[in-house]
């Protein structure tokens, strides 16, 4: 019985295998580097504004953080910022608007839920273990660096 059932499973794999559609890695990593690209080009005409009128560089910086973060969770609110990312994929994923749009997506889906078990008991779940791993890697990175200056330089 078991030979048969192994057939049955390999046939199926078979199948399964020839339905699904092959990625197109090319076209999405041209897609992905284009959209990316136009997300930080949007974030550097945004720090050239402030710049030119009178705001320190140091402090654009911050400000154009800022504004890329709203940016990202208006769009991502009204709807726009998922049909951007499945144009441009992983270009949308990593600029800051992704980080933006990680937090506000499980945030709006579970918002019936109420604000406490809803709302902010699952903004982070996408967005919670990039921050731990993030934070931790960079906690021993530091380290890492001061140890190498201490005992090196």
């Amino acid at each position: 019985m078991a030979n048969k059932e192994q057939k049955i499973v390999k046939k199926f794999e078979s199948i399964t295998k020839a339905a699904v559609p092959k990625p197109k890695i090319a076209k999405n990593c041209v897609l992905a580097f284009l959209v990316g690209g136009a997300i930080c080009t949007i974030a550097q005409i945004f720090q050239f504004i402030l710049v030119k009128y009178g705001s320190p560089e140091e402090e654009a910086r911050g400000v154009v953080s800022i504004i890329m973060i709203l940016l990202g969770a208006l769009l991502t609110g009204v709807g726009i910022y998922d049909k951007i990312a499945a144009f441009g994929g992983a270009g949308t994923v990593v600029p800051i608007t992704g980080f933006s749009n990680a937090i506000v997506s499980p945030a709006m889906e579970f918002k019936k839920e109420g604000f406490v078990f809803g709302v902010a008991s699952k903004m982070f779940t996408i967005a919670g273990p990039v921050l731990v791993y993030g934070i931790g890697s960079s906690v021993i990175v530091g380290i890492i660096y001061f140890l190498i200056q201490r005992f090196m330089g």
